[in-house]
């Protein structure tokens, strides 16, 4: 039942936030076993390099709310590629961030400037992708969101291909989703969860429109989107008839808006058939998905520790250590 796996999944991070060090053999898979809680504290390399990454991510915050749903779109482009290697901060015409599925990310701007500092104060210690991960999560906490636990000491890529793009279509079928998602070692419940993080933030018409005006090349509108819901999201993006046509950014959860909230009216927007994106209405037609989104809808908190822990291991997915990458001096290139 699900709600025993929520109960499971809730207890595990009650865990990690009394004992970091004894959930880890608990909760741990073997990949997210290779990091260490506080890295650079406990090997003394950069004692506050958390600290700095969280002062600089309240600046930004502070001016630009949507960081949040910036840095999460960011993360979970790299991490569910080649994993979390900061591979996708790469330049170059051939690297990821120029993928066709990645148009449209940002934040890389905001990695940059956090590693400037950290290479000021601790030069040729604090890789980005630790950078990266633990700015996700300070940023989705002031949006509301936990400030789950983010296990330190990843190493950085050295290769980048957008040949190894494969992220999926926001009109992805629910059987091919869960697929997606179980081959980087996550469950039914944390593609539910993770999901949830479209609770903010913005896409653009075109991972939209199909939906609205030809799904499946039918000629017609989904059936699984609210009529009234339908009528408001066709006047904001119409068909795309011509070369060059404009591709405006919609909310994905026109209930959080301009303020990118952390927030479960996504779920109850899921349960009134009135998702953004196909993938997430999809959470409404299978049983354990259905019923995770009606416990979620009802119980904010509940929702808050399970992403806590799917965040956590998504943020564990390949992660290399020690001898297996380098940290980079610039996020943009290797060095």
């Amino acid at each position: 039942m699900v709600m025993i796996h929520f109960f499971l999944a809730a207890v595990m991070v009650g865990a990690i936030s009394l004992c970091p060090e004894t959930a880890e053999a608990a909760v741990m898979g073997p990949s997210m076993q290779k990091l260490t809680w506080h890295y650079y504290k406990v090997y003394n390399t950069c004692e506050n390099a958390e600290n700095f990454v969280r002062h600089q991510v309240e600046k930004f915050y502070k001016s630009d709310k949507s960081i949040a749903p910036k840095l999460l779109r960011l993360l979970y482009s790299d991490c569910f590629v080649t994993g979390c290697d900061a591979s996708i901060l790469l330049e170059g015409p051939n690297s990821e961030r120029m993928a066709p599925q990645n148009r449209g990310l940002g934040a890389f701007v905001i990695i940059d400037k956090i590693k400037i500092v950290l290479e000021q104060r601790c030069p040729g210690v604090v890789s980005c992708a630790d950078i990266l991960n633990l700015a996700t999560r300070d940023a989705v906490h002031k949006a509301g969101a936990p400030s789950y636990p983010v296990f330190t000491g990843r190493r950085d890529g050295l290769t980048s291909d957008k040949q190894t793009v494969d992220l999926p279509s926001p009109s992805i079928s629910w059987d091919t989703a869960m697929a997606y998602f179980k081959s980087r070692g996550l469950s039914v419940l944390d593609m539910a969860t993770l999901l949830g993080s479209h609770s903010m933030g913005k896409t653009h018409c075109s991972y939209v429109v199909d939906r609205l005006h030809n799904f499946n090349k039918t000629g017609k509108p989904s059936s699984t989107i609210n009529k009234s819901f339908l009528t408001e999201m066709a006047k904001q993006c119409p068909p795309r008839t011509r070369k060059g046509q404009t591709d405006p950014l919609v909310y994905l959860n026109p209930d959080s808006g301009s303020e990118h909230s952390f927030s479960s009216s996504f779920y109850s927007r899921v349960l009134s058939q009135k998702s953004v994106l196909e993938v997430d209405q999809q959470l409404l037609y299978n049983d354990d998905t259905k019923q995770i989104s009606e416990e979620f809808s009802e119980s904010f908190e509940d929702f808050r520790k399970s992403f806590a822990l799917s965040m956590s291991k998504m943020g564990a997915i390949n992660v290399l250590t020690k001898n297996e990458g380098e940290i980079r001096r610039d996020c943009r290139r290797r060095n």
